[in-house]
């Protein structure tokens, strides 16, 4: 037997391993661009870019030079390409600000609908504006795409609701991926991504509903579809045109973004009812929360001067924080407006809550937790002081719903990969494999009609009118041949 301590290893050895270990690095890291949409969004895009960063992937992020949370002067080790567009941050605050009243104006109702709606188009109109600018600011400069290509990126990972992220990435000629909450009707899961989505059983988003329906709410569901779809039709329009122009060739939106590798979508079976998905579709909810750290003796927000008298006991915060507080063992309540962000960080520590929802997302949320038992609504337009405290205390009193909060932070805890590995996984894995066209279905090769087997069923009723027609006319001729036959034995 031979001693290991008796073993010489000669130094030239331990040059070669260490020059080893830095091709594997160079192997394994990266280069992946980001394209995505700024406020609440971008919360979850940027712990995705820090795990790839300290992973050894090397990031750019495609940045308009008017953003609200996207900070390209901070000195983080992302790179940043800042896009020149001519609108200013605070177009982008109005936008929001009136997409927020006229949700809670006019929330979706029979009675509502077409005000809703019209109005919805107007934004959306000034939405596409703002978009199209970006996306020019990109594809129309020569400089900045000749630096992209240099740069020879293995994936791009674009969040849709600012749309040209994909048509980037073709253009540069890389695989694309998705990260996605959802579109109004799974507008684009359903047809550009081919999910199916049965309206018997699967609540189209923003109606409302739950997956246990009557059949008022099955038939509410059944028209959300197509309305949404009808909707997002027209608005894909001028999309289509500039898609077909950039790419020199007939084209629509939807089937450039049915060309995405992987679908990251920001939920979890803790928050949706259970549903039929495809296997390019990858659930990451609540990737962005993590265990509590301790709090300080006074939490204050406050956005002013920092006062000269201040003790040394308080800090001052632009955004308390909120996982933090959630986290706290004290913690028994969690008012909430219904974003998905603050959804999750309350699934992630077990916290009941109550929703005073305003727009977009946020009314489905929180009917999504309601029918999970961890949650009850006020409605902001006729709540009053007396309706949030009764809520409150419902709340805190009832321990069904602190019970079904901590069956749902069981439930998002009791994953074989944490979310936030889930996604970096996947984006690891197309850049492993420049794609991942094992995964995406035939759906995409064929038409509407072909999808819903319509020829399929045209065919089968041609055969069967073809048979009743050919049994009709034999039955006819031997009626017409037996019948000349027994008046020619009668007659006889």
């Amino acid at each position: 037997m031979v001693s290991i301590m008796d073993v010489t290893i000669p130094k030239k050895f331990y040059h070669h391993l260490i020059f080893n270990l830095t091709l594997i690095e160079i192997v394994l890291s990266g280069n992946v661009l980001i394209w995505p949409t700024d406020g609440s969004h971008w919360l979850n895009i940027k712990m995705i870019l820090e795990e790839l960063n300290q992973r050894n992937h090397n990031v750019t992020v495609l940045a308009s030079s008017a953003t609200l949370f996207i900070n390209s002067n901070s000195d983080s080790p992302v790179n940043f390409e800042v896009i020149p567009v001519s609108y200013k941050k605070s177009n982008i605050d109005s936008l929001i600000e009136h997409m927020i009243m006229l949700w809670i104006d006019h929330r979706p109702t029979p009675l509502t609908l077409w005000t809703f709606y019209k109005e919805l188009g107007k934004l959306l109109d000034t939405f596409f504006r703002i978009n199209i600018q970006i996306c020019d600011g990109v594809l129309n400069n020569p400089k900045l795409m000749a630096r992209l290509r240099k740069s020879r990126f293995d994936v791009l990972l674009a969040d849709p609701v600012t749309i040209c992220g994909d048509l980037v990435a073709l253009k540069l000629g890389i695989p694309f991926m998705y990260t996605l909450r959802f579109s109004p009707a799974s507008t684009v899961e359903r047809h550009c991504g081919k999910i199916p989505a049965p309206a018997s059983y699967v609540p189209a988003a923003l109606s409302e509903l739950t997956d246990q329906m009557t059949f008022g709410e099955r038939l509410k569901n059944t028209m959300s579809y197509p309305l949404q779809d009808y909707i997002f039709q027209s608005y894909w329009g001028e999309w289509n045109s500039y898609y077909s122009k950039v790419l020199g060739r007939p084209t629509t939106l939807c089937e450039t973004m049915g060309k995405a590798e992987i679908w990251l979508i920001r939920t979890y079976w803790d928050f949706e009812f259970p549903r039929p998905y495809l296997p390019n579709f990858e659930f990451v909810g609540g990737l962005h929360c993590k265990p509590a750290k301790p709090l300080p003796k006074v939490l204050w927000r406050y956005k002013g001067k920092k006062p000269a008298m201040l003790g040394a006991n308080t800090r001052l915060y632009d955004w308390i924080p909120q996982n933090d507080l959630l986290g706290h063992p004290k913690a028994k309540a969690f008012i909430t407006h219904g974003g998905t962000n603050g959804i999750y960080e309350a699934i992630y520590h077990g916290v009941p809550m109550v929703g005073v929802p305003m727009f977009a997302d946020q009314p489905d949320n929180i009917a999504h937790m309601k029918a999970k038992g961890a949650a009850v609504e006020v409605n902001i337009n006729t709540m009053t002081s007396a309706d949030l405290l009764n809520a409150l205390r419902t709340v805190i009193n009832d321990p069904s719903y602190k019970e079904n909060a901590m069956r749902l932070k069981r439930i998002h805890h009791d994953q074989p990969v944490k979310p936030l590995d889930r996604a970096v996984f996947w984006i690891e894995f197309v850049m492993r494999h420049k794609g991942a066209k094992h995964l995406r279905p035939a759906a995409h090769n064929l038409t509407w009609y072909q999808y819903h087997s319509l020829d399929v069923i045209g065919f089968l009723l041609a055969c069967a009118a073809t048979a009743v027609f050919l049994v009709t006319k034999c039955c006819l001729f031997s009626c017409r041949k037996f019948g000349k036959t027994g008046k020619k034995k009668k007659r006889e």
